[in-house]
């Protein structure tokens, strides 16, 4: 998929920009022999001096910010050190759940294999998410999930340990979501095989707020892609 990076911005002024990051493009360049495309590589092809200033899983799509120059990477940087910048993901799990202002503070270990996490109360780092309902359907719940810190997996993993995974999201228990789970009447075709409603994990950051350079607050939201929008409409339609 060729991906214009213009097409996906949401905002930018002399001193950031902020896209909406496509599912399946890591953020930096990845490790491995394959290495395929980054979102870091498209963005120095808009602009050599665009440096990113966090990153999201390969997976996830969703707001994410660039700061073009050092001086506005190091006022980010230290947002993001003072817990300062409010990130918003969404996410459909599995489950029906009634969070409201749920706080899961469990510490995370990265393990050897360096591509999971896990729980882990001794060598475990701090890590805290707090979590809303949005919206809640039969065997499923929209879940607004806000970090406060920012470890790798940590709101896939700290759903799990709430016993509501996120859908299509095996590393950490989720199931995939079919039509035919939620649609009472579904009749699929013979000889065909069902496909799940999304191809990956469904989690989204769907919003970031943070202090410009000149100290104004900003808020900017990201749109659901078509695969979560999607997914989001078949539940509303049928789930409710």
């Amino acid at each position: 998929m060729k991906i214009d990076f213009k097409d996906i911005i949401l905002f930018e002024n002399d001193d950031f920009l902020i896209v909406n990051k496509p599912h399946n493009l890591a953020t930096l360049d990845e490790r491995t022999a394959d290495r395929g495309g980054s979102l870091l590589r498209l963005a120095k092809d808009y602009n050599p001096d665009l440096q990113a200033a966090h990153r999201l899983d390969k997976e996830t799509s969703g707001a994410l910010a660039f700061a073009k120059h050092r001086e506005a990477y190091r006022h980010l940087a230290m947002q993001f050190e003072h817990r300062e910048v409010t990130k918003r993901y969404h996410a459909v799990v599995n489950g029906m759940h009634n969070l409201d202002s749920v706080s899961v503070y469990l510490p995370i270990v990265q393990l050897k294999s360096g591509t999971a996490v896990a729980i882990d109360r001794v060598k475990g780092k701090l890590a805290e998410t707090i979590f809303n309902t949005l919206k809640v359907y039969k065997g499923y719940t929209l879940v607004e999930c806000m970090p406060i810190t920012g470890r790798m997996h940590q709101i896939r993993i700290h759903l799990s340990c709430l016993k509501a995974p996120i859908v299509n999201d095996p590393q950490y228990g989720g199931e995939p979501i079919y039509l035919s789970s939620i649609k009472r009447k579904f009749n699929l075709k013979q000889g065909t095989e069902e496909q799940p409603l999304i191809q990956r994990v469904a989690l989204h950051a769907h919003s970031l707020s943070f202090f410009l350079m000149d100290g104004e607050g900003i808020r900017v939201e990201a749109p659901y892609p078509k695969d979560m929008e999607v997914l989001v409409k078949q539940l509303d339609k049928w789930g409710a």
